[in-house]
């Protein structure tokens, strides 16, 4: 809960149901009906909302689906945007960062936040087309991608083409690599055999157990992760998730969903599978990374070494195979 009351859900009533409309609305979804209530309208509004930003499709509006309708706010343009602290999100960044990466320059992953690999990006194209180089998109440098409009280096952005070449030069095995292993509650024991394999393979291995995945995305980065895989009991809608946004898909965690998507539906014998989404989770860890549902807590003990193997074996052969050779 917050100063807002969220989560907001169908039957509530009054001032931030209106603004909710209001935001959904702006954001291409309009509800109808009326605007001081979530009624099944809002229900399916919020739905659709969700699905084209690539997350949890509940029809509730928690703390990730309000920021990201705060997001949706912005369009290129509407404000100036530079790195600072904490760093600029939004819908605008988005749009940025697809425009950089598919003219050629790297501005990372296309995650909507103004991080620095964007900000050099910006620093390149302002360089590269006479504008001054001081990292802040104005009215100059909006102009000057106005003026390269529809233009494309390639099919992928800079960035998926980058990823992709790095993951298939790296070494084919798995010693050395630096694992994040997380979950937010009740999977310890799970984490933890799986943990003891890869070590035993010579990997190194960071294990969060804790509710917030803010803090595991932070902790992944500042230990320099170089694949993050997290888990957590789900009693539906089982699935593997990696990373993926409007023009932008992160090569490696779509093949590291394929393999474990593959392994974990043999054992649990229920299909799960890969799915792109922008989870938190998935947008802020700057590697390869996947968000595993696998299944109820009396299935999951039950399974629990069969599904460490399973997600051992996963973690091998994608080392050998990071990238699906069809993308």
């Amino acid at each position: 809960m917050n100063d807002l009351g969220l989560p907001l859900r169908e039957g509530d009533e009054g001032s931030a149901i209106r603004d909710l409309h209001r935001r959904l609305a702006a954001a291409g979804f309009p509800p109808g009906g009326d605007t001081e209530r979530f009624d099944l309208d809002t229900v399916k509004a919020v739905r659709a909302f969700q699905a084209s930003r690539r997350i949890v499709e509940d029809g509730s509006v928690g703390r990730h689906t309000w920021n990201a309708l705060v997001e949706a706010d912005n369009r290129l343009g509407d404000r100036m945007l530079y790195l600072r602290s904490p760093m600029t999100r939004g819908d605008d960044v988005n749009d940025l960062q697809q425009r950089l990466g598919s003219l050629g320059f790297d501005a990372g992953y296309v995650d909507g936040i103004f991080g620095p690999d964007t900000e050099h990006a910006v620093r390149n194209f302002q360089a590269n087309q006479g504008v001054t180089a001081d990292g802040v998109v104005g009215p100059d440098t909006i102009a000057a991608l106005a003026r390269l409009a529809g233009r494309r280096s390639g099919e992928k952005t800079i960035a998926e083409v980058k990823e992709a070449e790095m993951l298939r030069r790296n070494p084919a095995g798995i010693g050395g690599r630096r694992i994040v292993i997380g979950e937010t509650g009740g999977l310890p024991t799970l984490v933890d055999a799986l943990a003891r394999r890869l070590r035993l393979d010579g990997a190194e291995i960071l294990t969060l157990h804790h509710p917030d995945l803010a803090k595991h995305a932070r902790t992944a980065n500042d230990w320099d992760g170089t694949i993050y895989i997290g888990l957590t009991l789900a009693d539906n809608d089982y699935s593997i998730a990696y990373f993926q946004t409007e023009g932008f898909v992160s090569a490696g965690g779509q093949g590291l969903a394929g393999h474990t998507s593959r392994r974990v539906s043999e054992v649990l014998e229920a299909e799960h599978p890969p799915i792109g989404m922008r989870l938190p989770i998935l947008r802020e860890t700057r590697m390869p990374a996947v968000w595993c549902r696998v299944g109820r807590p009396t299935t999951v003990v039950e399974q629990g070494p069969t599904l460490a193997a399973a997600l051992h074996n996963a973690l091998i052969t994608w080392c050998s195979e990071p990238v699906d050779p069809s993308n």
